[in-house]
């Protein structure tokens, strides 16, 4: 059994990962392309960090271009998939990690934060699912669309309001997309836990937060990278979610994680510290 999707025109499949151009959709499109998959880097706008993500994969011996979308412009990312197409003669997989991350909650929510997020994060999702099929309608080749969620939609509060309720949209979207676009396309969800530090958390604290979750430590880049690897090889799944959380979707919490004080922190469990053996 191949390990890989279905090759396109020159023996290597080719795979879109949205928003690759650095943090998790990097270590995403690295992951691939060691897989033996060709690389279309998307990112907002083209930039070093871009620049640097494909010279990389070229180093790896793959081949890479960069594309830019902004999201939010329907006639922008409904262009994306073509352009991919046209450089690479196919297109067999899409990545959808690119999303919005702005935080509101209820007491400064409004429509357009509502509009922005809904669109980046599950309207892109639908023209670049639609272009696919449409890709591969008719042809001998299957293909198989990734959409990254969070582990919030299972463990929900309310801040980053806009933010959950478009990566709601786009968590119903799995299953809604597995029927419709069956059997040209399959569609998997990746949830991923907290994995990298911001702004708002430093690595002590992404650390502190890690040895509270079910397994004693955050989740690593490259686990959720793996996930989606093994999402695109197993051809078995389509309209179902992997959880890469390291089980936080199991542990309650009022607040996002940035927004935790030590005491609202999920109680820990003895296995989960390993006190146990």
């Amino acid at each position: 059994m191949s390990t890989v999707p279905e090759a396109s025109a020159l023996n290597a499949p080719v795979s879109l990962v949205t928003g690759s151009a650095r943090r998790l959709g990097r270590e995403i499109a690295w992951r691939l392309a060691r897989d033996g998959h060709d690389i279309a880097v998307h990112a907002h706008r083209i930039d070093s960090d871009a620049e640097a993500t494909c010279a990389a994969i070229r180093a790896l011996g793959r081949r890479c271009d960069i594309f830019e979308a902004d999201f939010i412009d329907e006639a922008a990312t409904e262009a994306l998939l073509p352009a991919v197409i046209e450089r690479f003669g196919g297109v067999d997989a899409v990545v959808h990690n690119a999303s919005m991350f702005q935080h509101d909650d209820l007491s400064n929510f409004g429509y357009a934060a509502l509009a922005s997020h809904a669109c980046a994060n599950a309207g892109s999702a639908v023209l670049l699912a639609r272009g696919l099929e449409r890709h591969l309608r008719g042809t001998s080749r299957s293909g198989a669309l990734v959409l990254l969620l969070d582990q919030r939609l299972w463990n929900p509060n309310a801040d980053y309001l806009s933010y959950a309720l478009g990566k709601s949209m786009l968590g119903h979207l799995v299953p809604l997309l597995a029927r419709a676009l069956a059997p040209a396309v399959r569609v998997v969800g990746v949830a991923p836990g907290l994995t990298l530090g911001s702004a708002l958390i430093d690595e002590r604290r992404l650390t502190a937060l890690g040895e509270r979750s079910l397994t004693g430590r955050a989740v690593q880049s490259d686990e959720v990278a793996d996930a989606v690897a093994f999402a695109l090889r197993n051809r078995a799944l389509t309209g179902s979610n992997l959880l890469v959380d390291a089980g936080y979707h199991l542990q309650p919490m009022a607040r996002d994680f940035a927004f935790l004080e030590d005491a609202d922190l999920p109680a820990v469990s003895s296995l989960a510290t390993g006190r146990l053996r």
